[in-house]
């Protein structure tokens, strides 16, 4: 690869400073991730229009779902590995285009089949998104401030899927779900035009020209018996992420309507606020992992998880359930604001984005099954007692956080 000229002006600082490439390399990974969540979402609240116009099973609306979440994997792996050799900024402009084009598509689709093929490949785009764009601003910004900018990136993901949960009620009663969706394809737009000002890191170009052979990204993951365990543990922690996320979001509006009476902008509202409350959550969990440590941070959020997803469980009047949404939201899904940082210090840059898209899909891939699993639940029980089971991941989650994660708070990446 032809490795850019890059001015001090360009990289950061000192081992303090956020250089304005710094905050670049944030906007459009931030952007990027924003898309995936204002995607997903807006797919939750249309499921029950698509579902009436095609004429969808209930197993084939969830399929939407779950198939978006598999190309995914597959994006996010493949993607991933590229990034490592040709470069993040190149790499995640390909993904951006991907997804932008399969999303138009989907508001052309005229049956099942089609619309299930333009959602898994736009999924495919959406992969790459969340790896690169954490290694891409993990390598431009300073140690000190690493567990920032992960969380930064992750509230990215929030602020879409804030947008998602605002912008549905207005516009689906009029545009309608074809039109909702060349709505999605903004976001893409705005991420691509940001992409094309930016070159590559810094650390990326002077290690790219060490390149081994295409199979050592991989190989680096696993490469001695520590290495492997800290994988393992990323792994569990993604997937238990992913899994109790999934399993909330996508269901909860259709509880709330079904089994409360709310309609769409009551279910929007409940949705925003909780969706806040995942904001607070990934910025204090940010703030927290930079001043004591990423295991510490991880184990209290954990086990607020615990406390607050049982809680929930057993509320049944809709306000108790808007602030306790907002406070269960804060724990369960605050930790996304650590795994950007974790994973860019345990790998070294030759894997880094690898390791990221790697290890994270794979707990995408587990947490897709979390809406199955959730509704096969509630359809036996009821929603409160799936609700109640999901606390038991979060003890999993803690276990592997004590006995897998090292503490890497401050170190240099390799």
């Amino acid at each position: 690869m032809e490795a850019q000229a890059i001015s001090a002006a360009d990289v950061a600082v000192g081992k303090s400073t956020v250089s304005g490439y710094g905050w670049k390399a944030l906007a459009g990974s931030a952007i990027g991730y924003a898309m995936d969540g204002f995607d997903l979402l807006i797919l939750g609240f249309m499921l029950t229009a698509i579902s009436a116009d095609l004429h969808l099973t209930r197993g084939q609306a969830g399929a939407l779902v779950t198939w978006t979440l598999v190309g995914a994997v597959f994006g996010g792996i493949v993607f991933g590995w590229l990034s490592d050799y040709y470069g993040r900024v190149r790499v995640l402009t390909w993904t951006i285009v991907l997804f932008g084009v399969f999303t138009g598509l989907c508001a052309f689709a005229q049956g099942y089949w089609d619309l299930l093929a333009y959602r898994t490949i736009a999924g495919i785009g959406l992969g790459g998104e969340f790896g690169i764009g954490m290694a891409l601003a993990a390598e431009a910004w300073p140690a000190k401030h690493r567990a920032r900018v992960s969380s930064y990136v992750a509230l990215g993901w929030q602020v879409g899927v804030l947008c998602a949960a605002l912008l549905t009620p207005l516009l689906l009663p009029h545009i309608g779900w074809r039109g909702m969706f060349m709505v999605g394809v903004i976001p893409a737009i705005v991420a691509w035009v940001i992409r094309r000002r930016l070159h590559e890191p810094e650390l990326f170009v002077r290690h790219a020209a060490k390149k081994g052979p295409r199979t050592r990204a991989f190989k680096l993951l696993v490469k001695d018996g520590r290495t492997t365990r800290t994988s393992l543990g990323i792994v569990v922690l993604c997937g238990v992420q992913n899994f109790g996320y999934y399993g909330i979001m996508i269901w909860m509006p259709s509880f709330l309507a079904n089994h409360l009476g709310f309609g769409l902008t009551k279910s929007a509202l409940w949705t925003s606020v909780t969706i806040l409350g995942m904001m607070a959550g990934i910025y204090l969990f940010g703030q927290l992992a930079d001043r004591i440590g990423r295991k510490p941070s991880f184990l209290l959020f954990q086990a607020g998880a615990v406390v607050m997803v049982l809680v929930y469980s057993q509320l049944n009047d809709p306000d108790s359930m808007l602030w306790a949404g907002a406070v269960m939201g804060m724990f369960v899904n605050g930790m996304l604001g650590g795994y950007g940082a974790l994973m860019s210090e345990a790998y070294p840059t030759e894997a880094r984005a690898t390791a990221q898209n790697l290890l994270f899909n794979i707990g995408r891939a587990i947490g897709g099954f979390g809406p199955i699993v959730v509704g096969a639940l509630a359809t036996a029980y009821s929603f409160q007692v799936a609700i109640a089971l999901l606390a038991a991941i979060y003890v999993l989650d803690m276990f592997a956080t004590v006995f897998l994660i090292p503490e890497l708070k401050g170190v240099e990446l390799e």
